[in-house]
């Protein structure tokens, strides 16, 4: 599954770790909707929909020419189809052919804008304030400085420091004592 080039960020790809569980609920699990089981039921749709396409001769994706020379098929295999398909299929401009491309960005933005409203929410809500959370989040579990950098992919330490500014928030030094949990495990 192909990630499109984010504007404005480069080419680099970004890595995609992710920390250990932690035995607890953290802020924010479960509360998209979009859980494991709703993933895999939302992947499973997806696969419909790839099939779908397949059978109506379509349902390739683009993928970078050295790929494609290399994998000639590849385009039309599922592990190679978006996550978050766009809803109808369109001509790629760089080739001719009808294929679904991704969901555009600017059905994200206008979900979460609307969520956010709907949520109440008085301070301006972005996507990439779930950049945000999410660093946050990690700092405030106790994750060091510099897994947060690679995470996020800055090549600076100094652009990851920007959320240090919660540790004085988060108490201590931003990481939760063992005796805290002391009694919360059964």
């Amino acid at each position: 599954m192909p990630a499109p080039a984010r504007p404005g960020r480069g080419l680099r790809p970004r890595p995609h770790h992710h920390p250990p569980p932690q035995g607890r609920p953290r802020p924010g699990d479960h509360a998209s909707g979009l859980d494991r089981d709703g993933l895999h039921d939302h992947l499973l749709q997806v696969r419909a929909l790839h099939e779908r396409d397949l059978a109506e001769g379509f349902g390739s994706v683009y993928l970078p020419h050295a790929l494609a020379r290399k994998y000639p098929h590849a385009d039309r295999e599922w592990k190679w189809q978006y996550v978050f398909p766009a809803a109808s299929r369109g001509t790629d401009p760089r080739s001719g052919i009808v294929r679904r491309h991704h969901l555009h960005e600017s059905v994200i933005r206008k979900a979460v804008y609307a969520a956010a409203r709907k949520a109440a929410i008085p301070k301006k809500v972005s996507c990439h304030t779930f950049r945000h959370s999410f660093a946050t989040h990690l700092l405030m579990a106790g994750h060091d400085i510099r897994t947060i950098q690679e995470l996020l992919g800055h090549k600076d330490v100094k652009t990851t420091m920007v959320y240090t500014h919660i540790i004085g928030k988060a108490g201590g030094r931003g990481v939760t004592s063992p005796a805290d949990t002391l009694g919360t495990h059964a």
